[in-house]
């Protein structure tokens, strides 16, 4: 009688390489320039002082997109925060602060 263990892929320990390390760094370098990329938006509607060509809607669920996986990856990580969980907060409190712009302009 042979008996057939299997093993599900998420239970298996994934040991650090050199691969999983670079991909981290570059989610972190490309996301954090992400964050700053949102200052041009907000700069523009505070000089014109008009946000009616930006969608509160677009904005709203980018804050919910962000929130959500920054929350999933802190699960995901036994409730720990890494560099991914810190970029994906820093870019919804980013969108959040647009979407905040845009409606302080449209009052």
């Amino acid at each position: 009688m042979s008996t057939i263990t299997t093993t599900s892929a998420q239970s298996l320990p994934c040991a650090p390489t050199a691969y999983v390390s670079a991909l981290m760094w570059l989610f972190t370098l490309f996301n954090s320039v992400r964050v700053m990329a949102y200052l041009p938006t907000m700069w523009a509607i505070l000089s014109s002082g008009d946000s009616s060509q930006h969608s509160l809607l677009t904005w709203s669920t980018w804050v919910g997109a962000n929130a959500t996986m920054a929350a999933w990856l802190y699960e995901q990580n036994n409730r720990r925060v890494n560099r991914a969980i810190a970029v994906n907060i820093c870019n919804s409190l980013m969108c959040l602060t647009t979407a905040v712009i845009i409606v302080a302009y449209r009052a």
